[in-house]
């Protein structure tokens, strides 16, 4: 613990750490403790896994102390992140403080008996601005105010609540923004909402000593039937399976189930109690397979996931950062496998301007072909109404459709156009 020591954390606050199981700090922890406990702003640049929630918790448990008014409000863009970080600071805070956290999807009632003696506040923009609005929470005396994961919150179409929330928050106060990527909008915002902030990046990086990469091209109608050979054929533990859309998520989760493969679904679709019981069976490994969109990639403890899939590739490669960020960690070895079908070409293209991947090419082995249910249709890009629209049968014959679009407009129509021209361009220079 004599690195902790050295962060000017108090003899308790290490005795609790010591107790967790902490034994030296992280980058992030490293950078941003000392400062933070001198009570100067801080803008942070952190990827999920990084330990960041120890760093804005140490002002929070070493300065305050019990009082009858809430002094500390801190931001998250989802409510499992919201119950992660409020668990966490509970167990850092040790008793000292009152811990809670608030998000939609429940009942108010109970929340707003809880704050009433809260020190500590967790939780998303949308149910704290209820709060407001019901005049059941007080911001006027923060002390600490904390937005995590902000460029998310900035994703979800969150930047006009946090500033309404930040308007009834105190001008003194200290402030700590996170982001795992720091864009324009994101400093422009996070210039906004302190005062003479400290910047702080930790470098994001993929260990190819731990993290092996792979990708498959496959026709469409095979994605599923391969994702099954795998699934059957690779040594896992636990295992993410991450979807573009929630539809495309029931499709895989109910599929999977139907031939008897036992799997769960995670998405905003849900409603909370469901949420965090799927949470809860993943955990502890009452499941091992948790299929998801990208409201898991981010924030999430989950441990001990060996194999992460991208059933359907991210538009960005720092969503696919964070995607392969649930595996390898802790210094274990992790494997990331990428499907990849005509509709994931262009994603997959953004994702290899970045120079540090080493995503190797694997070539797709006979595998019997996995007949689908047809309620559990997957989801379609949208210049495409079904698979038979996309060229293929059942069989993995394919027709010669040429390019018929949602709108109909056969093979005058522009969407379909477009995707034959992707399939030629694929099929006559391999770029990967």
């Amino acid at each position: 613990m004599e690195h902790f020591e050295k962060l000017g954390l108090t003899k308790e606050t290490l005795e609790v750490l010591k107790g967790m199981g902490f034994k030296k700090p992280s980058e992030i922890q490293e950078k941003a403790i000392p400062l933070v406990l001198e009570g100067r702003d801080i803008i942070a640049s952190s990827a999920t896994g990084s330990g960041k929630t120890l760093a804005f918790a140490a002002p929070i448990i070493e300065n305050l102390v019990q009082e009858d008014y809430l002094q500390a409000l801190i931001m998250t863009p989802t409510r499992e992140l919201a119950e992660q970080v409020s668990e966490s600071i509970k167990k850092f805070a040790n008793g000292k403080l009152e811990v809670i956290s608030i998000y939609g999807g429940v009942d108010i009632s109970n929340q707003i008996r809880q704050i009433r003696g809260a020190d500590v506040v967790v939780g998303t923009p949308g149910r704290i601005l209820d709060h407001i609005g019901r005049n059941t929470i007080n911001l006027n005396k923060i002390k600490i105010l904390v937005l995590d994961e902000f460029d998310r919150m900035l994703d979800m179409g969150f930047s006009r609540d946090v500033g309404k929330i930040i308007r009834h928050c105190p001008k003194e106060r200290q402030t700590m923004l996170f982001s795992a990527t720091i864009s324009a909008d994101v400093d422009y915002l996070a210039k906004e909402y302190t005062q003479s902030p400290v910047e702080i990046s930790v470098e994001t990086y993929v260990d190819h000593s731990k993290l092996k990469q792979i990708y498959y091209d496959v026709q469409p109608n095979l994605k599923f039937s391969l994702l099954i050979h795998l699934l059957k054929n690779e040594d896992s533990e636990l295992i993410m399976i991450f979807c573009g859309t929630r539809r495309n998520a029931d499709f895989v989760v109910k599929n999977l189930n139907y031939i008897g493969i036992k799997a769960v679904a995670i998405h905003g679709g849900l409603d909370q109690k469901k949420r965090l019981k799927i949470m809860n069976d993943f955990n502890s490994r009452r499941v091992y397979i948790l299929v998801c969109t990208d409201v898991a990639a981010r924030g999430l403890d989950i441990k001990g996931v060996s194999h992460v899939y991208n059933y359907d590739l991210p538009a960005s490669a720092d969503d696919y950062v964070h995607r392969i960020g649930r595996t390898a960690r802790a210094g274990k070895e992790g494997k990331a496998i990428n499907l990849l079908s005509d509709r994931d070409y262009e994603n997959f293209t953004n994702i290899l301007r970045r120079k540090d991947f080493e995503i190797k090419a694997m070539d797709v082995p006979d595998l019997p072909f996995v007949k689908l249910q047809r309620e559990f249709r997957e989801n379609k890009p949208n210049n495409f109404r079904n698979r038979e629209d996309r060229g293929f049968h059942s069989s993995g014959r394919r027709e010669n459709n040429r390019g018929r679009s949602s709108s109909g407009r056969g093979s005058n129509g522009e969407f379909g156009r477009k995707s034959n021209e992707n399939r030629n361009t694929w099929n006559t220079r391999r770029r990967y």
